[in-house]
């Protein structure tokens, strides 16, 4: 016996799809219409849309904006040979993030001070300003303590 090859089915060929099948229903048109009033003997026409004006704004108040605060450190003057300059080392002391332990530490800040009043070791209070050069942003507000 020899094995038979049976062969796939032919398909047979799709159906044509008849005219009325792709028919569409068109919807009827809506037509309105403005009803005439009574008392009127004239036909009415289309009402135009009438544009309503917004209110003139109100004038706007000008409100200075009222500047932020500066920060101000106390410090003590290491240098004053600089013209209208001084340097304030600024001593800060802060708890360790991890150990806890106080850790002191110093910066030094340059301050601009206009009339070279401040002598090297008098405790001044310094506060932050607009940048006067490539890194003074600092200026003397007062001079707490005079040196003896």
């Amino acid at each position: 016996m020899a094995a038979e090859i049976k062969k796939p089915a032919a398909k047979k060929p799709a159906a044509k799809k008849t005219a009325a099948a792709k028919t569409t229903v068109k919807k009827p048109e809506i037509k309105k219409t403005v009803a005439a009033p009574k008392s009127a003997s004239k036909p009415v026409e289309a009402v135009k849309p009438v544009t309503v004006k917004k209110p003139a704004a109100a004038k706007k108040t000008v409100v200075k904006k009222q500047r932020n605060l500066r920060k101000t450190r106390v410090g003590i003057v290491t240098s004053n040979k600089m013209d209208k300059t001084i340097v304030v080392a600024v001593v800060s002391k802060v708890p360790h993030p991890l150990y806890g332990k106080v850790v002191v530490s110093t910066k030094k800040f340059k301050a601009h001070d206009e009339k070279n009043e401040c002598s090297i070791g008098d405790t001044v209070q310094i506060a932050e300003t607009r940048k006067l050069s490539k890194d003074k942003y600092f200026r003397l507000v007062r001079i707490i303590e005079k040196v003896k």
